[in-house]
């Protein structure tokens, strides 16, 4: 059984907008003059959560989330799941819980380099890096439409046929993030996860080895690559439209150093975990509700 590709869009890159002038992470003189007081790695990483508004993307993440439930009803057992499958899904998509894993593990990740932290609170703290942060919310959340998809692909689509250099930039900056491969890695992370859940609630008429999930888990490589594609250009062209060629060439030069680096793997890892753990804990829901029983 080849399960279809799962939370590809979900893992995309979170913004790392730049700055000339630091908000979040200003810290007031001492008293007295001398050096400001030392701040703990601890609270800098909480105060970089908040200058990046995971708050919001999660938010947006859930409702995603519940679409991808009704999707996988009529694609797994149609006309079958109801109110009760929803009200499932709203609790595995449960915004506190994801969020509490996310910190986790990106104070895990970003903890490694705290001298680096300071560098990432003063790209998110500005200004224009909040700007950039809301840009890239409104178009995640305004691709929930599948009109609001299309139009976005008909764009990109034109940009293409038109040699627009504005498309250059956009790839540019999906390289220097490695956009393409950090999300096709954490699909297929999730899309295991998830065969694992399944096998779990014995949803398969024959039990599975692990070797068996992985090399069907691969086969769709191919798939999820395409998609991710599919949807990333049309997302990152309307993210970044209003901002100019300079913005953009700005925000692809912090990702290329290394607290941007840093921060972009910190922020996969996060949220790859947090996926994996959603796929598995769907994937378990999915066959009690295949089987009939009380999920």
């Amino acid at each position: 059984m080849v399960l279809p590709p799962i939370l590809t869009r979900l893992v995309l890159v979170l913004s790392m907008a730049f700055a000339a002038h630091p908000l979040a992470a200003q810290t007031r003189p001492a008293p007295g003059g001398g050096e400001p007081p030392v701040v703990a790695p601890g609270v800098q990483i909480a105060a970089l959560g908040e200058a990046m508004r995971i708050a919001d993307v999660i938010a947006v993440m859930r409702e995603e989330g519940l679409q991808y439930g009704s999707s996988l009803e009529a694609e797994l057992f149609p006309d079958r799941g109801g109110p009760r499958w929803q009200a499932v899904v709203g609790l595995i998509y449960d915004a506190d819980t994801m969020r509490k894993r996310f910190d986790a593990f990106f104070e895990a990740e970003v903890g490694r380099d705290p001298g680096a932290i300071a560098g990432m609170l003063d790209f998110f703290g500005s200004e224009r890096g909040q700007r950039i942060l809301q840009l890239e919310i409104e178009a995640r959340r305004a691709l929930l439409d599948e009109s609001a998809e299309e139009a976005a692909k008909i764009k990109v689509e034109d940009m293409s046929a038109r040699n627009d250099p504005r498309l250059d930039l956009l790839q540019e900056f999906a390289e220097a993030n490695d956009l393409i491969e950090l999300n096709v890695a954490g699909a297929l992370n999730s899309n295991l996860a998830f065969y694992r859940g399944m096998a779990e609630g014995a949803a398969f008429d024959e039990a599975l080895s692990e070797e068996q999930m992985l090399a069907d888990v691969w086969s769709q490589e191919g798939d999820v690559r395409r998609e991710t594609e599919e949807w990333l250009y049309p997302y990152l062209a309307l993210a970044y439209g209003p901002l100019s060629d300079s913005d953009l060439r700005d925000y692809i030069a912090f990702s290329r150093t290394p607290e941007g680096r840093r921060l972009n793997g910190a922020t996969f890892a996060a949220f790859d975990a947090v996926f994996s753990a959603i796929s598995h804990d769907l994937g378990r829901a999915a066959a009690k509700q295949m089987q009939g029983e009380d999920i």
